[in-house]
Order: structure tokens, then sequence, then C-alpha cells
């Protein structure tokens, strides 16, 4: 007999041979096991894919009887007549599911919408924020600068309780914010509370705003002024680059309130013209820069004449670890903290940013081709950032010379001048300027399109101040950064300021690298030592009247 040949399957023989190297049972076994009425034995973990099949199998049979049911109850009802009560309950189910959805959207805050309080007491019911002007209970004439506003915005509702309860207070909000109302408002509470109805002739003033810039003492001075006027409130505006003698007069003919820039403040109090022993009420606006070491030892000369017991507050849209360290020498243990936003350096979410990285050489060219795309109109406001003043005259002659009707402010020009242009380019008569960080912080002109970046400034906090010019009061806008390799030490810190917007972080951004480089102290350098989170808190600075001569 010749040899019976086997047949054999090409997929079946390698799952034959992986079964007989696991120890599957034998061919004898499985015959023995073949018994249609018998279960073939299964052990350890191959009983789970069985015991699952049942349970599924259970499930599937529950949700068949329990269908069953619910197509004899709707039969049941609408034979019986009830079947239009039944539906009614249905839709009401349905409404109230669709409100819940429509609830939790409404609860969603963006990142940049959201408010963290902190501080001690802060918690307490009697500063709840506000919902509307009316919850304020100020008297109509004090609230009409807010007649266009619908409710108060984020940081005002959350600041007024507080710093109408004369409590220290530090404010950290996105440019563009209602931050000058937020302290304006209770200034001129302040004052109408401590005078009471006496007359301000000859009168010493009891509040003082400091700011970092002409500018932006000039914008405060008019939003106080407006507020105050229809109340009575007497307001100054002091600077440096201009005649004193005015000046001088206003304080001599009696001021409430006193808005300014460190120098000029400081001159005329050691003209001994300017007497601050009676304010009670200190606002330090961009109290980051004012906190830095250009302005620290003016400023602590300044509020060693104010009264001792005055009530400290701080705005700034960025607040570094170290300048909230040197924050609560001037303010009271652990002082209300408010941040709408984030603490960190964030930029305003409503301004598109695009950062260009590109050789030096290269930017003339670009910056024009930029206005060409931008500014063609020549209508529309276009703001132009220069790190340093004789870069800022350069590009002003090279952009003229190029046809283009443009005005610049910096600090070499005289107050006369930089007002003069500021002003053109407010009105929209001359809608293109180049300006140095002097037009950075707190500057409000409406309307500006578009903000572009010829050199990186030499922080990321600035970069954020210099883009929140555009997208302002809701509005959008666009930053547009020349970003070369003499800035690539920031990097890391400008992806992380893209990266929290949503933005696009080119790749060529990417090569510099992202590391974050330790911030080092403006007094002690990179060797300071950081101060943890349970040390003992800075005691607040008290000056005797003795040191006020």
């Amino acid at each position: 007999m010749g040899k019976k040949i086997q047949e054999t399957n090409p997929v079946s023989e390698p799952i034959a041979q992986l079964e007989t190297a696991n120890g599957h049972k034998s061919d004898k076994k499985k015959k023995k096991n073949k018994n249609k009425n018998q279960e073939p034995e299964v052990q350890g973990t191959q009983k789970e894919p069985i015991l699952k099949r049942k349970l599924e199998e259970t499930e599937e049979q529950e949700t068949i009887k329990t269908e069953k049911k619910k197509k004899k109850k709707y039969k049941e009802e609408k034979e019986s007549g009830n079947f239009q009560e039944s539906a009614k309950k249905d839709k009401k189910k349905k409404e109230r599911a669709r409100n819940k959805m429509k609830m939790g959207k409404q609860e969603e805050v963006k990142p940049e919408e959201r408010v963290v309080v902190s501080g001690k007491d802060a918690q307490e019911a009697k500063y709840a924020p506000l919902k509307s002007f009316a919850e304020a209970k100020l008297s109509d004439n004090v609230l009409e600068c807010c007649k266009n506003f619908k409710n108060p915005s984020p940081i005002q509702a959350h600041a007024w309780p507080f710093l109408l309860d004369e409590r220290d207070f530090i404010g950290i909000a996105k440019t563009g914010s209602g931050k000058t109302l937020a302290f304006g408002i209770p200034a001129i509470m302040h004052v109408l509370s401590k005078r009471r109805g006496k007359s301000t002739k000859g009168a010493k003033p009891l509040c003082l705003v400091l700011a970092p810039t002409r500018e932006l003492a000039d914008q405060i001075s008019d939003v106080i002024h407006d507020a105050g006027e229809p109340c009575g409130v007497r307001s100054v505006c002091i600077y440096g680059g201009t005649s004193k003698g005015p000046q001088i007069s206003s304080l001599k003919a009696g001021v409430d309130v006193v808005i300014g820039t460190p120098g000029r403040l400081k001159d005329l109090i050691e003209m001994d013209v300017l007497h601050l022993m009676e304010v009670s009420f200190v606002v330090l606006d961009e109290a980051d820069r004012m906190l830095d070491m250009g302005f620290r030892q003016e400023v602590r000369s300044i509020l060693s004449n104010t009264c001792s017991a005055r009530q400290m507050i701080m705005f700034s849209a960025t607040w570094p670890v170290d300048v909230h360290n040197l924050a609560e020498e001037y303010m009271e243990p652990n002082p209300v903290k408010v941040v709408v936003g984030s603490e960190d350096t964030a930029a305003n979410h409503d301004v598109m940013q695009i950062v260009e990285v590109l050789e030096d050489h290269l930017r003339d060219q670009r910056l024009i081709a930029l206005l060409e795309k931008y500014h063609k109109s020549q209508q529309n406001r276009v703001l132009v950032f220069a790190l340093y003043q004789k870069e800022a005259e350069r590009l002003d002659g090279m952009l003229k010379k190029s046809g283009w009707n443009v005005v610049s402010i910096h600090g070499k020009k005289l107050q006369e001048q930089r007002t003069k242009a500021l002003s053109l380019f407010k009105k929209g008569s001359c809608p293109l300027m180049v300006a140095t960080d002097v037009a950075a912080r707190g500057l409000d002109v409406p309307d500006v399109e578009v903000v572009i970046n010829y050199t990186f400034p030499l922080t990321t906090e600035d970069y954020v101040h210099r883009i929140g010019r555009t997208g302002r009061a809701g509005k959008k806008g666009v930053a547009h950064t020349f970003f070369t390799h003499h800035n690539k030490g920031l990097a890391g810190e400008l992806v992380n300021v893209l990266r929290e917007a949503g933005q696009i972080v080119p790749p060529a951004l990417l090569k510099f690298g992202t590391h974050v480089k330790k911030k080092e102290s403006k007094l002690y350098g990179a060797h300071f030592k950081e101060i943890s989170a349970d040390a003992p808190k800075a005691k607040k600075i008290t000056f005797n009247s003795d040191d006020e001569d």
C-alpha cells in the first residue's frame, strides 16, 4: 500500500505549532470532550471570555425586556387617553436637559477671564463682586463717567468692594481692562468722605497716583478729572519736561488728587511746594515698573512724606515674583490680591501674535512690506515700537523719506513734542507712530489695529505691555514681531507666552531653544535667595513725623 498523503492548510499549520508550544490539550483529550452535552474543561483566565459573553447576553435580554415594557406602556397610555400628559412630561424632561447643557456652557469661563481672589478675609460676603453699577450704591454724579458701560469690568467688580472698605490692594489684569476707573472711583469716594463738603481752597491733597511715564500720568489725569469734576473733586497732573509754574499754581490753589511721575513729584517736594502729609490713599499704576530699580528709591522717598496710616493700592498687567516681595514692604501683611486672567506673564488673547525670525539687515525692508499690507489706506492706526531713542529717530526719518506720514515719541523729545505727536496719532490726523517703550505701558489709544515690534524689548513683560496697545476693550488686534539672534535668550519665555495664548509658534523660534532663564533679582543679581511661601511676611514700613523734614 502506498503512503496516505495528509492534506495541510498553510494558515492553520502555524496555529497548530503555537498550540503545541503552549501546551494545549492533545488530540486524544479533545476527542473525550467532544460530547455535545458536556462543556469542555476551561481553566484559569480562559473562563473570563465565556463569563463575559454570558453577561453580555444577559444584559441584552434585559434591554429587550425594558424596551417591550416601554412599548406596552406607550400603547396603554395612548388607548386610555393619558398619552398627551405623558408626552408633556417627556417634553419637560428634554427641556430641563437642554437647559442644563446651556447652563454648563455659560459657566465655562475663558482662561483670560478667570478671577482669583486671595488675602486676609478676602472671602467674606461683604466683598462679593459687584454685578452692576447699582450695587456699588454710589451717587449718580460719581457714576456719570461709567454711563457708556453696561456693567463693571471684572477688575472693577472685584476691586471696588475692597477699596471702598479701605483695604490695601493688589490688582492684576490685562491692559485695557478698566484699571484706571477701578482705582479712580474709590479715590473720588475717599476724597468725598474726608472733605464732607469742605472747601478745597488751599487744601493739601488726600490722594496720590504714581505713574512711570508722562503719557500714562496725563491719561490717568484725564479720567480722574472727568469723573471727579461733577463731584467737585479737583486734580492736577505733575510731570517733567514742562514748566513747573502752572503746576505750582494749581497746588497752591488747593487740590484733592495729585497724579504724577516720580521725578517731578520729588522735585516739588524738595522745593517745599508739594505737601503730602495728608495723603492717605496712594496708588501705584504699572506697579511692577514703579518698583524696579529705576524708580524704587524715588518711590520710597515720596511715600515717606505721606500719612503713615495710608491705604496702599497697586495695579499692573504683569506681576513678577520679586516685585511682589518688594510690594509687601509698603502694604499690610497678606494684602488682598485680585488676579483677572493669569498672574504669570500672559498676553491679551484678543491679539493675534505673529512672530517672524529674520536677520537684522532685513528688518527695514520687511517693515515697509508690512506697512503696505496693514497700512495701505493710511487711515487705520499702526504703532511701531523701537528699543532705543536713536533707533526710533532713524526709523522716523527712513519712513518719511519713503513717503509715509509718520510721527514719533521717545524720551529725548521735549514733552511738548511728545504731547503733540500723541495727540495727532489719537485723533487720526497721523495714524502711524514710531515709539520707544514710553508708549508701551498704560497708553490708551482707541482703535490701534496693528502693533509692529521692529526691535524686541528687553523683557517679555514689556512685550506683553507693547502688544496690549491693540486689542483693547474687547476688540481684536494684530501684533507682528521681528525676532533676531540677539534676542535668543528670551526665546523660551516668548514661546510660553505664545502657547498660553494659543498662538502659532514658528519653527525658527524653537531652534533657539525653549529654556527659560531663571529670573534675576534687580537688587542682588543672579545669586539672590528666593523667599519661600512659608517665610515670615515683610513688615509694612511706617515713617515718623520727624522724617517729613
